[in-house]
């Protein structure tokens, strides 16, 4: 317990030395630090609601979606020549 208002008496020492506009920065960077916190809580909580589904049902639309294609991608042989040694 000690530790933690030695940590903040010595955050409130170095703040009064600062400038009024200094000061005013670290409360805004305060404020951003609350506001990513309630964000990553929200999402946490929106996470939560959702329901779950298994990579195949999330691509299912993607599958098949390549079918009569050639079944050697590599059909220009003569352009591969020489490539990758």
């Amino acid at each position: 317990m000690t530790q933690a208002i030695d940590k903040e008496q010595m955050i409130i020492d170095e703040f009064k030395k600062l400038s009024p506009e200094k000061q005013q920065e670290v409360l805004n960077f305060i404020q951003f630090l609350q506001f990513k916190e309630i964000q990553k809580q929200e999402i946490l909580e929106d996470k939560e609601g959702e329901k779950q589904i298994s990579f195949l049902e999330a691509a299912k639309e993607f599958i098949g979606c390549v079918d009569g294609g050639p079944g050697d991608l590599a059909t220009n042989k003569k352009y591969l020549e020489g490539f990758g040694r």
